[in-house]
This record gives C-alpha cells, sequence and structure tokens, in this order.
C-alpha cells in the first residue's frame, strides 16, 4: 500500500477537517462557529393560551423570524403556558436583541391576528417580562477548564 506524502496527508487532513467543522459549526468571513442557546419565555401572567391555532401560528413566526435574521432553529417547542427555544446565533447578535425581536415581532401578529387573547391579556404585549436562557455547548465546562490547564 502506497503511502501518502506527508505534505499531502496534511492536505487531506485539513479537507476532512473543514468538512467535519462546516456540517456542524457555521462560518463568517473571520470566524468559525456554534453559539447556540437555550431559551425559554412565557405569556402574561403564565396564562395557558399557547395552543391549537395559535400555537401553530407562533411555530411559523418564529421560523420566519429566524429566516429574516439567518439564525438556525434546532428544536423548538410550543407548550401551552411556555415556550422553548433551541437557536443557534451568529457572534454579531446579542439574545437580548434576539429575544427581542422573537418577543414584539410575535406579540404584535398574534394579538391582531387572535383579538380574543383581550378577555385574557391586558396591555400591550403577549408575553411576560424576561425570559431565561443558556449557552449549549458540545464540551462540559470541566473538559473545557481541564483543557486550557494543560496547554
Amino acid at each position: 500500500m502506497a503511502t501518502l506524502l506527508p505534505s499531502r496527508r496534511l492536505r487531506l487532513r485539513r479537507q476532512l477537517w473543514h468538512a467535519w467543522c462546516m456540517s456542524t459549526y457555521n462560518a463568517g468571513a473571520h470566524t468559525t462557529h456554534r453559539l447556540a442557546y437555550h431559551l425559554v419565555w412565557i405569556p402574561k401572567y403564565r396564562k395557558r393560551v399557547l395552543r391549537g391555532p395559535l400555537a401553530r401560528r407562533l411555530y411559523e413566526l418564529l421560523r420566519q423570524c429566524a429566516d429574516m435574521n439567518q439564525w438556525t432553529i434546532e428544536e423548538l417547542n410550543v407548550q401551552v403556558d411556555h415556550v422553548h427555544l433551541l437557536v443557534q446565533l451568529p457572534p454579531k447578535e446579542a439574545v437580548a436583541h434576539a429575544m427581542q425581536l422573537m418577543k414584539g415581532g410575535t406579540s404584535k401578529v398574534i394579538r391582531q391576528e387572535f383579538p380574543e387573547l383581550e378577555e385574557f391579556l391586558w396591555g400591550d404585549s403577549l408575553w411576560a417580562d424576561g425570559y431565561f436562557a443558556e449557552s449549549v455547548g458540545q464540551v462540559t465546562e470541566s473538559r473545557i477548564k481541564a483543557y486550557i490547564q494543560n496547554q
């Protein structure tokens, strides 16, 4: 069996690494990244209103928002009283800004399309203030610490 020259072997290794990275990570002009966040938020007063046609419309709106902003939704689950979202955002996008766009945009459209919500939700927002956010990685914090310490 013929052995590869070191330069060819290195080139092949780089090509394989590049193919793996591009399937798992996003690339920008000067970055390669995978910034995934688990986000959770609730309707005002934690009312159990996210069901049926309203829940289906919420799915559509969140996917539209992600497409327009070039975000990747990895998982989305609308429960009757809260929303779970696993989303990848680019490095330039703050989580707070992404939440503002998602909550603000969906609130406005849903309140217009489902006027019966006025009976349950007073004011001009569908969503309660605040949200839960957690970064998500493929490696545990302890493994990253060990890697840094052993450099």
